[in-house]
């Protein structure tokens, strides 16, 4: 190889180089090659963390994350002149180590279900919040919530986007037998299209989530006569993985004409929730916009759409996932066997696969694969990367160019922060994998890796199957 010519792991730094915003990053803001042609990230050699934590293992970027959310955070203090929030949308990796590191950058808390909102409440307690600190943080989600769920959500005072009527009237009825007022924001569906998966895509009118526009005075009638429950806001969101700006100055409109018509009912609207949505780069094709621009957009759009209907800005919300958590982390595997059919495919195979990255088999997702220690070599070979999982769509990658490779190497998929250990299984009753957290060369471990005892932990066997009974 030419000393002018660069590797394509080399090429990916350089090109990350030149996006600030992390989204648009295929690779951590801290990524690095060390003398040894090795990936580096947040100051830690990946490879050498491999030894160290085994893998599969998720190495999470503290740095990237928190550029992520300083830029959500200023980029609406920027460009909106009226009160602010971004809340992290939980659902994209819910931890505690995430959650106070965003807690500590300003962010709040969308959360969609019991769990989530407990793992996120004892976060912040432990990192030092106070009670009600914690409270105005955090918004509960769902399209069915449980009983249970709305108990823990009036009881912890947070805010609850609410979703249908069954939830509603449940709401108002154990509001009343608690004596007890809660916060709530009403979801609505816009009937906006985007282009995104369809799995993904949830602002249409055909979508599980929320209250069509037919149900809307309804629900602000009965919610007006109701002593317990205060509607603060308007919620929406359009989907996931969005490259376009255009829906969201539609759904500004939407929810500006509702909010003022909420308003005409007497309810004392002050949020205005637009959801989030903002996509990332996933592959060297891929184009989203900046967090910036997706900022400046919402911001000018909501601005916009309420001089023209004379509101006052209300508390502008917007709940970032995917675009705040993916870039931070890749996932680090070891390469195992390859089985190659000539003249049709070569199979690489790695020790995790759909139980650690489901989204492949799930939504056919394409990623980019570094060799972490042979950074500076030339791709030599089209191989398809196969998990260890016995089932044959357990597919990583097809048809990716890499270098040469043998057992042992450290194969890692860049941008595997969201929906990855959030949807993390134990399929063929593998354990989970470990995930740390880097910075400035220091690692720590934020979850453990699981054991066979934890596989078997809430199994019980009863005593009539015994040998000996």
């Amino acid at each position: 190889m030419l000393l002018t010519e660069k590797s394509t792991a080399e090429k990916f730094i350089l090109s990350s180089e030149t996006n600030t915003s992390p989204n648009q990053r295929l690779l951590p803001i801290t990524a690095t090659i060390n003398d040894k042609n090795h990936l580096v990230i947040g100051g830690c050699d990946v490879s050498e963390l491999v030894t160290q934590f085994g893998s599969p293992l998720y190495i999470l970027d503290e740095e990237t994350l928190r550029t992520s959310a300083s830029q959500y955070r200023d980029g609406f203090k920027e460009f909106y002149a009226g009160e602010s929030q971004v809340i992290y949308a939980s659902k994209a990796w819910s931890c505690m180590a995430i959650v106070s590191i965003l807690a500590s950058e300003g962010i709040g808390f969308d959360v969609v279900s019991g769990g989530e909102l407990y793992t996120t409440t004892k976060a912040l307690e432990m990192s030092g919040f106070t009670t009600e600190q914690i409270s105005n943080k955090i918004y509960l989600h769902g399209n069915n919530k449980s009983v249970t769920e709305l108990e823990l959500a009036i009881d912890s005072e947070c805010k609850i986007i609410v979703d249908n009527w069954l939830e509603l009237e449940t709401l108002a009825r154990l509001t009343a037998e608690k004596q007890k007022s809660v916060n709530i924001l009403i979801r609505l569906t816009p009937g906006i299209e985007c282009h995104t998966h369809d799995y993904i895509r949830t602002g249409s009118i055909d979508s599980k989530f929320g209250f069509d526009a037919n149900q809307l005075e309804g629900v602000f009638a009965f919610v007006k006569e109701k002593s317990f429950i205060n509607c603060i806001g308007l919620h929406a969101h359009i989907g996931s993985q969005i490259f376009e700006l255009q829906p969201h100055n539609d759904l500004a409109g939407v929810l500006a004409d509702w909010f003022k018509k909420a308003l005409d009912y007497g309810l004392p609207l002050t949020e205005l929730n637009v959801g989030g949505g903002l996509g990332i780069r996933y592959t060297e094709s891929d184009d989203p916009p900046s967090i910036t621009d997706w900022v400046k957009t919402v911001a000018q759009a909501v601005t916009k759409a309420c001089e023209e209907r004379n509101l006052a800005l209300p508390k502008l919300i917007a709940e970032p996932g995917r675009s705040m958590v993916a870039t931070a982390c890749v996932t680090a595997y070891t390469v195992g066997g390859r089985k190659v059919i000539p003249d049709m495919r070569t199979y690489v195979s790695v020790d995790g696969g759909m139980s650690d990255n489901p989204r492949p088999i799930t939504y056919q997702s394409l990623y980019q694969v570094v060799i972490a220690n042979k950074m500076r070599s030339e791709n030599a070979e089209t191989v398809t990367i196969a998990g260890k999982h016995c089932e044959s769509g357990d597919i990583l990658i097809k048809n990716i160019e890499i270098p040469d490779t043998q057992p042992g190497d450290t194969l890692v998929v860049l941008a595997t922060g969201a929906y990855n250990y959030s949807m993390a299984s134990n399929y063929n009753r593998i354990g989970r994998p470990a995930a740390v957290l880097v910075n400035q060369g220091e690692a720590n471990l934020i979850i453990r890796r699981e054991t066979y005892d934890d596989l078997v932990r809430q199994d019980l066997l009863p005593s009539r199957l015994t040998v000996n009974n």
